[in-house]
């Protein structure tokens, strides 16, 4: 599950500023921003021997399968922020299965890191990728994730991103989306709330998961 973070305050209403749709040329830039924020929303850089297993877990199956859904942040200075998500959660996870795990399965194997580092969780993750709760999916079969380099966190634009998702989705037919968050991530934890995000499940250790109902 990616560590999301999010500002407090929204931009003003209709704002849409830097906000644009995901393009393949964003894919570098959006991978370095998950690196960058992928430490409870700080700099994860120093914590991978192989910074790339970051996106390549929590991004990158996104950006191939559902780009329609992918937003960015750019004002002229490349991708600095994003949000991914996927129509429907089962789905999505049956066609990473199919698709996205087998060649990082082959390229990483168990057993290729040292046990007990960042790399060696993430290499876990991969041969053994975690699937959304029934009873979360049922009322909730969305899911995204978001992240925002710090210079575009407390302005809102993390507000404006979900919700252009929100009305993706909703127009789409989803009758409600679900993310997971890390429970150190507190602030992260109080701007979903203040987005009308409500607990569906705490019983993963050090993560929950969270639902809003659409539209």
């Amino acid at each position: 599950m990616a560590d999301d973070g999010g500002p407090a305050e929204a931009p003003p209403e209709g704002t849409s500023g830097p906000v644009r749709g995901y393009t393949p040329r964003d894919r570098a830039a959006l991978y370095q921003v998950c690196v960058r924020t992928g430490a409870e929303g700080e700099d994860a850089s120093d914590l991978y021997a192989v910074p790339r297993l970051l996106p390549e877990v929590y991004l990158g199956a996104y950006l191939e399968f559902e780009p329609e859904l992918a937003s960015v942040l750019d004002d002229g200075a490349g991708a600095e922020g994003y949000v991914v998500g996927t129509l429907d959660t089962r789905a999505f996870e049956a066609r990473c299965e199919r698709e996205w795990w087998p060649a990082l399965r082959s390229a990483h194997p168990e057993g290729s890191v040292p046990e007990g580092t960042a790399d060696a969780r993430l290499v876990h993750l991969l041969h053994e990728p975690p699937v959304a709760p029934a009873h979360v999916v049922a009322q909730h079969p969305s899911h995204l994730h978001v992240d925002l380099l710090p210079r575009w966190q407390g302005g809102g634009w993390g507000r404006v991103l979900l919700e252009r998702l929100f009305a993706q989705l909703a127009a789409a037919g989803s009758p409600g989306v679900h993310l997971g968050v890390g429970t150190a991530n507190e602030r992260a934890v109080r701007f979903y709330g203040r987005l009308g995000f409500e607990v569906l499940d705490d019983t993963f250790p050090g993560a929950l998961f969270l639902g809003r109902r659409l539209p």
